[in-house]
């Protein structure tokens, strides 16, 4: 009897084992089975300009998170969730940049899986100008940018002019003359540079960013002076209210953008029959201090490459300038480590500036950062006024600076302009040095001196006039010690 009972419960035993192993196989094939799932109902996102909400669906069997990629002009109702279905809310905001934006959002689940949706929007705050693009023509376009620049010995800038509010003559100069720019080059210049304005006064239309057609043909007039004489002509978006200049960030970058675009297109469009002799620089000055505000300007510099060479013609070849941050030469070797992509190979140049020490070359009044400086320069200072010689930034600075310039790019085979330089002489009845002729000779060897080394290094000068050397007028020579000190060095 006990033993009967004895096998009767290890069989029951057996059975419940048994059981149990086909019930713990099943849940764990069960478990095994379960797929991983993340799914979201729309992939792409499109706004209108004005801005709006949509709502997307994501599934999942895990929880699961993302991020908002735009986050200034894009908001996402949540960030995280956890396993079914969640209804996220985009809301977009107005689009008033004047070109398209995009953001990629990534939902990424913990069961491994990730969901892209692509979020886009487009813009009508400028219409689009370049509605004539020509088929490339490489007609007077051969050379390259090192070649180009081999041509240019000495240039001159034709300042407070062009770049000046409402006409040419805002800040009283002339307007300019074909006779001048002959006389320029008479004085021993081959290039030159017209700083001009197009955003500040110069728009015929600001809503939609349409700069007065009779403007722009006045500035392709100056330019037919400059080329009809063989003269090499650098025409830029110079100063002009600041609109880049002061605004190279996260916050304008979009509404900086599509006016750089709406006015090169108009720009490149107007000037595109000219042959190699224009070059386009795409700013002057733009205030850069950092990395992050460089990304964001070498995008301003792409946007400038783009629109230009969206025009086709001879702009498809064209040689194009853009600037170091602050065009600075310490800012431009640390900061500027690649250029903007160019789909033409070898046709970019890079451009600086150089008043240095500026308490010599351009301070009118001390300063509480600094005194002016009268004297500069081995063998030019002064022992009547020893308290305004300079204390630094002479000789050695510039063969540093310049030496910079020649290894990060010139070497490189990327030329360098020196878009802007100069030191003046002081007189009148303010600020008179009291070693007056030791002064005098001081700015002539600054300006023999930096031309020279500029030139020896590579960089390709041309000096910042604003009427105080030549004559606009009467064509006739201002001031002839630094004219001497200019063509000597060129030589």
């Amino acid at each position: 009897m006990n033993h009967f009972r004895s096998k009767k419960n290890k069989r029951q035993l057996a059975i419940l084992v048994l059981l149990s192993l086909t019930l713990f196989t099943a849940f764990c094939k069960k478990k095994e089975d379960v797929q991983p799932q993340l799914s979201i109902s729309l992939s792409e996102v499109a706004f209108q300009p004005d801005g709006g909400i949509s709502n997307i669906t994501v599934t999942s069997n895990g929880k699961w998170n993302t991020k908002n990629p735009a986050d200034l002009w894009l908001q996402i109702s949540q960030t995280a969730g956890s396993e079914g279905n969640t209804e996220l809310k985009l809301t977009a905001m107005p689009n008033l940049t004047g070109v398209t934006r995009s953001a990629v959002m990534v939902v990424n689940s913990d069961n491994g899986q990730a969901r892209r949706v692509t979020v886009s929007q487009t813009s009508t705050l400028y219409p689009s100008y370049n509605t004539s693009p020509k088929a490339p023509d490489q007609t007077g376009m051969n050379s390259t940018a090192v070649q180009l620049a081999a041509k240019m010995k000495l240039g001159w800038n034709i300042g407070n002019t062009m770049e000046s509010p409402g006409s040419e003559s805002g800040w009283g100069n002339p307007q300019i003359t074909e006779s001048y720019v002959k006389f320029v080059k008479q004085t021993g210049f081959n290039a030159i540079r017209i700083p001009c304005s197009w955003d500040w006064k110069h728009l015929s239309d600001r809503s939609k960013a349409t700069i007065d057609p009779a403007w722009l043909n006045r500035v392709k007039e100056v330019v037919k002076y400059c080329v009809d004489n063989d003269m090499y002509v650098l025409l830029n978006i110079h100063w002009d209210g600041g609109w880049l200049e002061k605004n190279v960030n996260a916050a304008k970058k979009d509404s900086v953008n599509a006016k750089q675009k709406a006015y090169w297109e108009q720009i490149a469009t107007t000037m595109r029959d000219f042959d190699e002799h224009l070059m386009f620089a795409s700013a002057n000055e733009p205030e850069v201090e950092n990395a992050e505000q460089m990304a964001i300007l070498n995008g301003y510099h792409q946007t400038f490459i783009n629109a230009v060479r969206a025009t086709g013609g001879r702009n498809s070849y064209r040689v194009l300038v853009v600037q170091g941050p602050s065009t600075n030469e310490d800012k431009s070797n640390t900061l500027m480590n690649s250029l903007p992509t160019d789909q033409v190979p070898n046709r970019l140049m890079v451009e600086v500036h150089n008043y240095t020490p500026s308490q010599f070359t351009i301070l009118d009044n001390d300063a509480n950062w600094g005194k002016m400086f009268y004297y500069w320069g081995t063998g030019y200072h002064s022992t009547i006024e020893p308290d305004r010689n300079a204390t630094w930034a002479e000789e050695g600075e510039h063969i540093r600076s310049f030496g910079l310039m020649k290894a990060k790019f010139i070497d490189k085979g990327i030329p360098v302009i020196l878009g802007e330089y100069g030191a003046y002489k002081r007189g009148g009845t303010n600020n008179v040095p009291l070693d007056l002729a030791k002064h005098n000779a001081s700015v002539d060897y600054w300006n023999n001196y930096v031309t020279k080394q500029a030139i020896q290094f590579g960089l390709k000068p041309f000096f910042w006039d604003t009427g105080g050397a030549l004559d606009r007028r009467n064509n006739a020579v201002l001031d002839q010690g630094t004219i001497n000190a200019l063509v000597t060095a060129g030589k």
